[in-house]
């Protein structure tokens, strides 16, 4: 199969772990026959230097025909430091959300049983756990109306949802929940928002097409602790926006590691793909930057291509990573392996998953050594 993908490699350290997700897919490639092409477009603090617009119309253009968008980060201090900068790297993320339709983020989150003693959280709290939040994206407070008063001593923000809204994001959730354990949370806060209530309705109403699906409510506020005090209760968790920044940010330190967290904004015809975590100017260059997110990210990716016996040997790769130690030095400060040479490992991994000769007990420099 052929398929066109956008790369957005974007800002810090963005290109250096977006070039081993790459290394992934290729391998992927190479074993299943497929064939990825892959066209770069500039987004963030290096499109402004570039063009002086965060998200160039060539951008937009590239995204919209591509078969999906493998995006790294953006961000640079030298925008995010000056109070007067009247364009941001950050806006051409949230134009390119919008212009794209991508109003539903995913966002897994997994405890890998070899970083249960980095999360903060005991031990057997978090074993086991393995949530998939869905998040609407392109409504709610965050693009509500807002006003400042002339003396500015007050100000609001409007939040506003629409059935249609809510309906689109509801359906991708409870189908989601019937390929896993058939549970759906929706997060709101219904005793006291408007908004809310229209998302218990409408979400109720929904959930009578899916009997197979148990659906179950939260108040924010108690989600928020029940993330805490037992996550693994949670399978799928819908919620609005600002909810949903909120838990799923909560939720990203359960796993013990930012650097192992994806994610996936999809609309009705585009879908982008991004490590959640931020661009790093400080490890800019210095091949130290986890690429294990962007490398998870590709495989979900692949999953929205409908690519799941690929997407899951991607993954299988990561474990076996996480496995043998073979990882940055965010996760193996006394033997740490290099950004590129973690995406080596990748994808030799991918080309050679049942190798009875590979000794994984003595890979160094990146290399395997065959017996």
């Amino acid at each position: 199969m052929n398929y066109n993908i956008a790369i957005i490699p974007g800002d810090g350290i963005g290109p250096e772990v977006t070039a081993q997700a790459q290394k992934a897919l290729d391998a992927i490639a190479d074993m299943f026959d497929h064939h990825f092409t892959y066209t770069p477009a500039l987004m963030g603090a290096c499109a402004i230097d570039a063009t002086g617009n965060p998200l160039p119309e060539e951008t937009i253009d590239i995204c919209e025909a591509a078969d999906a968008i493998l995006f790294g980060a953006i961000g640079h201090p030298k925008y995010d430091n000056d109070p007067n900068a009247k364009v941001r790297p950050e806006l051409g993320l949230l134009r390119l959300r919008k212009s794209l339709g991508l109003f539903c983020n995913i966002r897994p989150v997994k405890a890998y049983d070899q970083l249960i003693e980095r999360s903060p959280l005991k031990k057997d709290r978090i074993v086991g756990t393995d949530i998939s939040i869905y998040r609407e994206l392109t409504g709610g407070i965050y693009f509500g109306e807002k006003h400042l008063s002339d003396d500015g001593q007050v100000a609001s923000d409007g939040c506003s949802y629409s059935v249609e809204e809510i309906s689109r994001i509801a359906h991708l959730a409870f189908k989601e929940a019937l390929s896993r354990k058939r549970k759906l949370t929706l997060v709101d806060k219904a005793n006291v928002l408007e908004t809310s209530r229209l998302w218990r309705k409408t979400v109720t109403e929904i959930a009578k097409e899916y009997p197979d699906v148990e659906l179950d409510f939260l108040f924010v506020d108690n989600a928020a602790m029940q993330m805490i005090l037992n996550p693994k209760q949670f399978d799928v968790i819908l919620t609005e926006n600002l909810f949903g920044d909120i838990i799923s940010d909560e939720a990203s330190v359960i796993g013990g590691s930012i650097g192992l967290l994806a994610s996936a904004s999809i609309g009705t015809d585009n879908a982008l793909f991004e490590p959640i975590h931020g661009s790093f100017p400080q490890a800019t260059g210095k091949d130290i930057a986890n690429p294990l997110a962007s490398i998870l990210s590709a495989a979900l990716l692949l999953r929205h291509l409908n690519l799941h016996k690929e997407a899951a040997l991607v993954e299988k790769a990561v474990e076996k990573s996480l496995e043998l130690g073979f990882t940055t030095e965010d996760l193996n400060a006394e033997n740490p392996f290099g950004t590129s040479k973690v995406g080596d490992f990748i994808a030799d991994f991918i080309m050679n998953p049942e190798d009875p000769n590979r000794n994984f007990e003595n890979i160094f420099v990146g290399q395997s050594t065959i017996i």
